[in-house]
């Protein structure tokens, strides 16, 4: 049952075929309780008549029936039948077409109509009515008549061959067109299930068309159901996330061929002039030095690279420990502090000195140096670096904040992205690569934080950090 479409068949057939079943247990139900109490009504109502036939004659019992006019009970084919007896179980009459033979005495209470199934003398199904009652006694009227009477009961039988041939028709009837209604069922529900899962076919013909090296496609299919919107809509925004995805992998790849190519053609250059001539060892020393500071540059982004591949794999673990933020930041501070004296950038930690956090540690300080390195990278030349700090009861807070920043919104949104740089021409290649906010990014994310960077009035440059507190046990 793997198939959509044999499910909605195997469903709707089986729903139409319960309920025509029901349906026609229902009519055959009513229709059978119709008929046989029709011919039961006919039975009772004879019984009726033989009833007030009946009359004493002293002791006598004289039945005053005009078979003429009853000739159900002379007829040779499919005749009545009754029978009369005393209370004491002699039989009093009986019909000439029961000949010798005897009906089935039912017993029930004066008055009482009795009705019961039997088989006729003749082998065929029947039905019978019992009815005991006190007969007349000829020339008195009804409230003349002795409460001590001795009742009589008469039994009324009848062939009941034509009423079970006509509800055996009408099971027939009634099977044939249960049968007869599921197969154009199925065949009509075969076709609309066929119709109405057409636009699945078309948008999987839409789906084999996309091509590995052409992600703009998108599924065009027209009239879809409103069942189905959904899922097309949903398979348009896949293939625009994997055309982004895949926009985002060659430019990556593009990026860091560019990143490591620079630095590579600056080693090469570097040795190429050196070997031109003998030099001595000073000069020798000098270019050392500057390759080395190249190989450096180089280890430092592919070390970034390699964290932020493993933060998006989920493959580092971190350690949890209360940390001092304002401690933490002074410390990181200290490796960037010449570098702002000389630019003339003022620093300002305005952390609270109580405030703490329990998170990893080095996490932490990888991510607060690289914004610091990053501010003082960018800050004008005797601007400003500020952070701050709080918390609420369920996160902390801490912003890192510069003046002189350019950028408008439309590159705030890009500079989390890996490579992403304002000097879009690379004149700094070697020196920035643009791994440093996208590696903070992750590494808050990783510890369950999350990172937001906005450009305020007066061309400050924020980074808003905000990382979960624990839940207090």
């Amino acid at each position: 049952m793997r198939s959509l479409r044999a499910r909605l068949l195997v469903g709707v057939i089986s729903g139409m075929a319960l309920l025509l079943v029901v349906f026609s247990i229902i009519i055959y139900t009513v229709f059978r309780r119709a008929l046989v109490n029709q011919f039961d009504a006919s039975l009772a109502a004879t019984a009726r008549i033989l009833a007030a036939s009946v009359e004493y004659e002293g002791d006598e019992i004289e039945l005053e029936l005009d078979f003429q006019k009853m000739p159900e009970f002379q007829r040779v084919e499919r005749p009545a039948y009754y029978q009369l007896w005393r209370d004491d179980g002699t039989v009093a009459a009986r019909s000439p077409s029961l000949g010798t033979d005897n009906l089935l005495r039912l017993e029930g209470s004066l008055g009482v109509l009795v009705f019961q199934a039997l088989q006729t003398g003749s082998g065929h199904p029947g039905r019978a009515v019992a009815l005991k009652f006190r007969p007349k006694i000829e020339g008195r009227d009804a409230d003349q008549q002795p409460a001590n009477q001795q009742p009589l009961t008469v039994v009324v039988a009848r062939d009941a061959s034509g009423l079970h041939s006509n509800l055996q028709f009408l099971g027939w009837l009634l099977l044939i067109a249960s049968v007869g209604t599921i197969t154009l069922s199925f065949l009509f529900a075969v076709f609309v299930v066929r119709q109405g899962l057409s636009p699945l076919d078309s948008i999987a013909t839409e789906i084999a068309s996309v091509r590995e090296d052409d992600l703009t496609t998108r599924i065009g299919t027209t009239s879809v159901p409103e069942e189905i919107l959904p899922i097309k809509n949903r398979l348009n925004d896949l293939l625009s996330r994997l055309e982004d995805a895949f926009k985002r992998e060659r430019r990556f790849t593009a990026d860091v061929t560019h990143e490591l190519r620079t630095p590579l053609a600056g080693i090469r250059s570097s040795i190429e002039v050196a070997l031109t001539r003998a030099r001595d060892t000073t000069e020798y020393r000098v270019v050392l030095s500057e390759c080395l500071a190249i190989v450096e540059n180089m280890q430092t982004m592919v070390n970034n690279l390699l964290m932020i591949a493993r933060l998006d794999a989920c493959q580092v673990t971190f350690r949890q420990e209360q940390t001092r933020l304002e401690k933490l930041v002074n410390s990181c501070w200290r490796c960037f502090s010449d570098k702002a004296l000389e630019r003339g950038i003022i620093f300002e930690n305005r952390v609270p000195a109580e405030m703490t956090c329990e998170s990893d540690p080095d996490s932490l300080s990888m991510v607060l140096s690289n914004l610091l390195d990053n501010a003082v990278e960018y800050t004008n030349e005797g601007g400003q670096i500020w952070t701050t700090g709080g918390q609420a009861d369920d996160c902390v807070e801490i912003t890192v904040a510069n003046t002189g920043c350019q950028l408008t919104s439309e590159e705030i949104s890009q500079v989390l992205e890996c490579f992403w740089r304002h000097d879009s021409s690379r004149t700094d290649t070697g020196a920035h690569c643009g791994l440093g906010l996208a590696l903070v990014q992750r590494l808050i994310r990783a510890l369950g934080g999350c990172t937001t960077v906005e450009v305020q009035n007066g061309g400050v440059f924020t980074v808003r950090l905000v990382l979960p507190r624990p839940a207090k046990s």
